[in-house]
């Protein structure tokens, strides 16, 4: 269930801004799940099921990056610019699929050297014979998301929004994990908008739910590629706690008591220490007053490339890592 949920999302068009088709697949999901499903006014899916103890708000955001048309030029070719976190060395070739499902790969000037690539000498080619027929398909202001299929093999995923589409489902999973059973405490969970675009989602949705605890479920780097950047996190080792981002040093309480429920339940773990980029985590933990906050994050190869690869194995364990977190009285223990 957890594959087939998987696929469904990672092949959803989603673009930071532009996530309503991946809603509408969550917002199904949620049927029978939880007390209250609703939107909010940036588009925010927020599911909460109510009851005693403290609000934990678990946030996993549903958008990908992308990229949006600025122009077309007479011979009906589209230049862009990027929505997220876009490299130009990771689009040559690629494909991508506006809104309207027109796709187009992208192309470039020419160039004297390819250190000298970037988004302005580039554009994306949709097949048209001119101007007028380019604007038939795509006007300026659209936006597109790659267009790939996801791969599942040997326990191992590639596809081109694991960031954060596996998020969403651990948390999906986590709410049918619970369904009937009587915890103490009562869950939030958000799955936000606009992430790639500076975590505007959950700064509202944060503001909103007004939690007495934060946990954002998102992706993070590895360091266990050849001759990658150092870091301490690998595939098949199990969901990371994280330590420290660019946007949070995470609550020591929170990072505690999720080692030590690791721990107890046997569930493999590893600590990431992410020195640049941030998730959802970094606008909660500054909400209102302050909230006292982590992060679970699923180790994953080639972010925001259109093969992001990630272990099935470590989606699961982040499942029953969260599981067991909301099984224990949080607000005795972090409060």
């Amino acid at each position: 269930m957890l594959k087939e949920l998987l696929e469904k999302l990672l092949e959803a068009y989603g673009p930071s801004g532009n996530e309503g088709p991946v809603r509408e697949i969550l917002r199904k999901e949620m049927e029978g799940l939880a007390d209250e499903v609703r939107v909010d006014a940036l588009g925010n899916l927020i599911v909460a099921r109510k009851g005693v103890g403290p609000r934990v708000l678990l946030a996993a955001h549903m958008d990908e990056i992308g990229v949006i048309a600025t122009h077309i030029d007479e011979k009906g070719f589209v230049r862009f610019s990027n929505i997220g976190g876009v490299s130009p060395f990771v689009l040559l070739g690629e494909r991508v699929v506006f809104e309207n499902g027109t796709v187009g790969t992208f192309g470039t000037e020419k160039i004297d050297d390819i250190k000298d690539l970037r988004l302005p000498k580039m554009f994306i080619d949709i097949g048209a014979a001119d101007e007028k027929s380019a604007r038939e398909k795509v006007s300026v202001g659209d936006i597109a998301g790659f267009q790939r299929d996801a791969l599942v093999d040997g326990g191992r995923i590639i596809a081109k929004s694991l960031d954060d589409r596996s998020g969403c489902a651990v948390l999906v999973q986590v709410l049918k994990e619970l369904k009937g059973r009587d915890i103490p405490n009562q869950v939030y969970v958000v799955f936000s908008v606009q992430e790639e675009l500076g975590t505007r989602g959950a700064k509202t949705a944060a503001y909103g739910v007004n939690p007495d605890i934060g946990i954002a479920i998102d992706v993070t780097g590895t360091g266990d590629t050849p001759e990658a950047r150092t870091m301490a996190v690998g595939l098949g080792k199990g969901p990371t706690i994280k330590v420290k981002d660019a946007s949070v040093i995470t609550h020591p309480r929170v990072r505690q008591v999720m080692v030590e429920t690791a721990k107890e339940k046997g569930i493999p773990y590893q600590l990431e220490v992410l020195e640049h980029g941030g998730t959802d985590t970094g606008p909660i933990h500054l909400a209102r007053e302050g909230v006292p906050s982590g992060a679970i994050s699923i180790p994953t190869r080639y972010v925001h490339s259109p093969s992001e690869m990630a272990d099935l194995g470590d989606i699961e364990n982040a499942v029953k890592l969260i599981t067991a977190l909301l099984e224990k009285p949080l607000g005795e223990k972090l409060l």
